[in-house]
């Protein structure tokens, strides 16, 4: 096996190093689980067109699905993934640079580029019915400005966005300015967190260590915006443990739950594995309600810092508040924005 894979005697020794206490049972399910995993076809493949399940808040759902087969150049998943770069789905967003809305148009690029999408006779670039549908409209503009341009019809399309359908022209591909590959890199990572996955996906190398860490907090008290530091006496609260035990491993996540939730693709119920984070909200529909996140170690169970006045523990994921799951990945966790 090559470095990209957890190899059977890495998770031994990850096992060895953590077992004590009465937990072995949890690493050497990882274990089983890795080894069993291990040759599982590879995360997503082409473009997806089904959103994940309360990827997109209700509210804009319909939309994005809609628009966001406008070209084949984009998909709903992608397009999500930019409204949620842009502006974490906030229709009252506003940047120091004027951009506005929940697509961030500048002035000038909406004056030429926004569109009436639900036909009430004006444009309101603060109105996520005219602003998801433009934004839907303009890539697909500048789609078919480079659209003779060799290479990935998507990744030439992002980059206009970014630099200008000029300079991809002038390049013939996405030009060599780092701002503009790491914006195409971005998105087309983070549109993995937005599709719901065609075929199974890879277990993450650094998921068993996460566990490990985790298992070393159980019996510590919880902390309301706890992070684990010295002066918060080592407590934590649900993201902040996440984070930390990520961190461990070498993956920085964001610090609150509903951003977790977009650092990989989503397993289903029945496809969860050991290291999966997953998601608990009172609202079903919607990534960005989520409030509260675990680590998954199999059998239905989790380790998380649940409360004020409980300590970190091993608790149920079966519950009515159960929203859906995160296969953390090192790309898609750099690919989060730190602010949305």
């Amino acid at each position: 096996m090559g470095e990209g894979r957890l190899t059977v005697r890495k998770a031994w020794l990850v096992a060895t190093a953590v077992v004590g206490g009465g937990l072995a049972f949890v690493m050497l399910l990882v274990v089983g689980v890795y080894v069993a995993a291990g040759n599982l076809a590879g995360g997503l493949r082409g473009a997806a067109k089904t959103l994940a399940k309360g990827s997109v808040p209700a509210a804009y759902q319909g939309l994005v699905q809609k628009w966001g087969n406008l070209c084949p150049a984009i998909n709903p998943a992608l397009l999500a993934a930019q409204l949620y770069q842009e502006s974490g789905f906030d229709p009252t967003a506003k940047s120091p640079a004027a951009a506005q809305g929940i697509a961030q148009f500048i002035p000038g690029t909406w004056a030429t580029h926004g569109i009436d999408g639900d036909g009430d006779g004006d444009r309101d670039v603060w109105d996520p019915a005219d602003a998801i549908p433009s934004a839907a409209s303009y890539d697909c503009t500048l789609a078919k400005y480079v659209k003779d341009v060799p290479g990935n019809p998507t990744e030439n399309m992002l980059a206009s966005y970014n630099a200008g359908a000029y300079a991809v022209i002038k390049y013939q591909g996405v030009p060599p300015y780092e701002e503009t590959r790491n914006y195409v890199k971005t998105i087309t990572t983070l549109e993995k967190s937005f599709a719901a996955p065609v075929t199974r996906v890879d277990p993450s190398e650094q998921a068993a260590g996460a566990i490990a860490y985790a298992q070393k907090k159980l019996g510590t008290p919880y902390l309301w915006g706890g992070n684990g530091t010295a002066d918060q006496g080592g407590r934590f609260d649900c993201s902040g443990l996440t984070k930390a035990a990520y961190e461990s491993v070498g993956i920085t996540l964001p610090r609150v739950a509903n951003d977790q939730y977009n650092a990989g693709p989503h397993p289903k119920r029945d496809e969860l594995l050991p290291g999966d984070l997953v998601f608990f909200s009172d609202d079903l529909t919607d990534s960005r309600a989520i409030r509260h996140v675990g680590i998954y170690v199999g059998g239905g169970k989790m380790i998380n810092a649940p409360r004020p006045g409980a300590v970190i523990r091993f608790d149920p994921i079966d519950t009515p508040d159960y929203f859906g799951a995160t296969r953390v990945t090192e790309d898609g966790a750099k690919a989060l924005p730190t602010t949305v």
